[in-house]
């Protein structure tokens, strides 16, 4: 097979596996820590050749669900007050919690900094207890990882 034909294949992969070409992902992170690609390489735990061949589709997968756990991580730091204003001390300070970080990514879990309870929070904000309930209760059969960041959230974490 011809390379731009994989890499085309990679990346109609990447949106299947992903939601989105990977390097989509990555260029957002690039861009919202204001970081070389080879800095949130070592963040992410791995190779910056690996991430450069992810994102340009010569690989179709991250290989190693850690890393894709921190990726998910990170996106959800951009959403912390202080890192989306730019704050330089917290975007580093978030960026060194998720490099710290040993996540993992299952069915019916959805990857949380081990300190930032910030979307937990949130969501307390936005609804009680009980209603945080009954919509994980809604959502358990077909969302059973989004059901449980509401019911964590509705037990005060």
């Amino acid at each position: 097979m011809e390379d731009h034909k994989i890499v085309q294949r990679n990346i109609a992969l990447q949106r299947e596996w992903y939601g989105e070409p990977l390097g989509d992902r990555v260029r957002r992170l690039v861009v919202a820590f204001d970081v070389s690609q080879a800095f949130l390489a070592e963040v992410l735990g791995i190779s910056a050749p690996m991430l450069s061949q992810v994102m340009s589709g010569r690989r179709a997968k991250i290989g190693n669900p850690v890393v894709l756990a921190r990726m998910i991580m990170l996106e959800r730091k951009i959403l912390v007050p202080e890192v989306a204003a730019g704050n330089r001390d917290a975007m580093l300070a978030a960026m060194e919690d998720v490099r710290d970080a040993r996540p993992t990514v299952g069915r019916d879990n959805i990857p949380l900094g081990n300190d930032d309870q910030s979307v937990l929070a949130y969501l307390r904000d936005l609804a009680e207890d009980e209603d945080l309930g009954e919509a994980a209760k809604r959502l358990d059969d077909d969302f059973p990882a989004i059901a449980d960041l509401l019911r964590r959230a509705g037990h005060g974490g």
